[in-house]
């Protein structure tokens, strides 16, 4: 019987290390080889020369960066911006041009003028015509574009994770303690079931792109692991978790559809976010000199890892609005107060995450070094003061580089951490095997060490990867996106990962100061994997690759028109 286990145990760790490159390898390629064709929504004519608009908002104007080039001095760098609604109507909009916006010789208001099919419009004496497509012309254009999941078939990456799942859970039921055995079991295939059933649920509604969900069922399938490790009676708990993730991220998914409903949103989701810090700052106690636990009916839940999703919905803008003034100044005040409160509560690691969200924000929304810079200057002052302020927060700046010299004190966790992650090599002791969990905040702060002692090196860096991929995947998925809005919220969310990533991943091996951050997915933590799982619904809005992204509805299924316009024909197409 010792010897099965030994060889079973064998088996499952070699084969989840197999498995994890394979899927790893498998979802770059995916994700980041395939075509991105741009969608075509209309075509604006200067003299002979068509241009197509890819976008459902296209700045206008003489700079390189603008989505529609017209190369002369009268122009502004950034001249206007053409929006097109959920609907189909379009709107053009002057944004302090100094040649001014003139629809069929009537001059555009700050409010913008809609435009129909064979209009014309001068810009500062550039006269342009526009002319919209039909949803049978735009049926042509799209079946011309290239399908998601053809070149690297999801479900067979699927059958990979699968794999890995049910060699992951053997492991664990070679080693768990006899009372564990049956709820790591059905926690394991509940998790597969629930993968499967997204799967199968996407094919239904014959969208092929799966790659954003494989990934993080991955990494949810490793927190499941990093559970059954550490605390093996919450299991259900931890399922029951990820299928309430997968249910929110399947609910904001469908609010995408709506370009109008999400910037709605924007002006309430800052309400909340504001009043969940408020109630978080004046009624939570500290725990280990931050107070950022709420608890309501005997649940705890950490309120700033929602206020991050609010954040994003506040902080995402569409072309006709980033160029306001007042917006920009509404969302600088609403950052403050969010870092302000984060740093009253005492949790300066998702202050900091918070404020690398706003630099990324900031930047996508002006395009201006200089703004950031500023920025970046002001929160340098405000560090100094919040380490003069917080001496807890000075006691890990200072430790930051030394933590050998004090291993029994203030170096006690990273040097364990750093110990842990080095014993296992590149292979791991086997699932549950390592000593580390024992160890305070093992199963959040210093998961990545964790992960390394039992699974592996290559694992970890695996871990790691799957979170590199998706960040690369939503900067280029940013580019094609139908809207500024779904753009600067897929960068941003998943820049608040990387720098989860980082912070944990760095900070428990003492390259970074450890501030007590959970690593995306994988960390113990309800409130931290609910919304990691809400985010992944804003990469899956900004990717448009055909067929791709239950978040984007068809040509065929968006807008109403009218086939009336006889002078625009397949010729004009081609």
């Amino acid at each position: 019987m010792d010897m099965l286990i030994f060889y079973a145990m064998t088996t499952s760790r070699y084969a989840v290390i197999v498995m994890s490159v394979l899927i790893i390898v498998r979802c770059i390629r995916s994700m980041l080889s395939e075509r991105y064709e741009a969608e075509v929504w209309a075509y604006v004519y200067r003299g002979d020369e068509a241009i197509p608009v890819c976008h459902w908002e296209n700045l206008i104007g003489r700079s390189l960066s603008v989505d529609i080039r017209i190369d002369n001095r009268s122009m502004s760098r950034v001249h206007a911006v053409l929006v097109r609604s959920d609907t189909g109507e379009w709107r053009i909009f002057d944004i302090f041009s100094k040649g001014g916006v003139w629809v069929n010789g009537m001059k555009v208001s700050p409010y913008g003028a809609q435009i129909h099919s064979g209009d014309s419009i001068n810009l500062a004496g550039n006269f342009l015509r526009f002319l919209d497509i039909n949803r049978y012309h735009r049926s042509l254009l799209d079946a011309q574009r290239t399908e998601a999941g053809l070149r690297v078939e999801p479900f067979i990456t699927l059958m990979y994770l699968t794999v890995f799942e049910v060699f992951l859970m053997i492991e664990h039921m070679c080693t768990a303690e006899g009372q564990f055995v049956k709820a790591i079991c059905l926690a394991f295939l509940g998790l597969i079931c629930l993968q499967w059933l997204c799967y199968h649920l996407m094919r239904f509604i014959n969208r092929s792109g799966f790659e954003v969900e494989t990934l993080a069922f991955y990494l949810s399938a490793l927190g499941m692991s990093v559970a059954a490790t550490s605390t093996p009676e919450d299991m259900f708990k931890q399922l029951l978790l990820t299928i309430v993730g997968v249910a929110l991220f399947l609910l904001s998914g469908w609010w995408f559809r709506s370009l109008k409903r999400s910037s709605a949103a924007r002006t309430p989701m800052a309400i909340l976010a504001i009043l969940l810090l408020g109630v978080n700052v004046v009624t939570s106690d500290a725990v280990f000199g931050a107070r950022n636990w709420l608890e309501i009916g005997g649940y705890s839940f950490q309120p700033s890892e929602f206020v991050k999703v609010l954040y994003i919905f506040a902080g995402a803008s569409t072309l006709d609005r980033l160029y306001r003034r007042n917006e920009l100044y509404s969302f600088i005040g609403f950052s403050a107060l969010c870092v302000v409160a984060m740093a009253l509560i005492g949790d300066f690691g998702t202050a900091l995450i918070f404020f690398v969200s706003f630099l990324v924000i900031s930047f996508m929304r002006s395009g201006s070094i200089a703004t950031v810079l500023l920025a970046v200057s002001g929160a340098g002052l405000a560090g100094v003061l919040a380490v003069t302020v917080k001496p807890y927060i000075a006691q890990r700046f200072a430790i930051w580089g030394h933590v050998w010299e004090d291993i029994y004190d203030k170096g006690y966790q990273q040097t364990r951490a750093m110990s842990a992650a080095a014993s296992g090599g590149l292979f791991g002791k086997g699932a549950g095997e390592g000593w580390l969990k024992d160890i305070f905040a093992a199963n959040t702060d210093m998961v990545f060490a964790l992960v390394s002692e039992d699974l592996g090196m290559i694992v970890a860096v695996c871990m790691v990867l799957a979170v590199l991929a998706l960040a690369f995947f939503a900067m280029r998925s940013a580019r094609h996106a139908r809207s500024a809005y779904y753009a600067i919220a897929a960068c941003t969310a998943m820049s608040m990962l990387l720098v989860q990533l980082s912070l944990n991943v760095f900070g428990s091996l003492d390259i970074l100061p450890f501030t007590g951050v959970t690593f995306p997915f994988v960390s113990r933590g309800g409130s931290s994997l609910l919304s990691c799982w809400m985010m992944m619904a804003f990469v899956k809005s900004a990717d448009n690759r055909k067929n791709a992204s239950f978040a984007v509805k068809t040509p065929e299924r968006t807008g109403i028109y009218e086939d009336e316009f006889d002078e625009f024909d397949e010729e004009d197409i081609e």
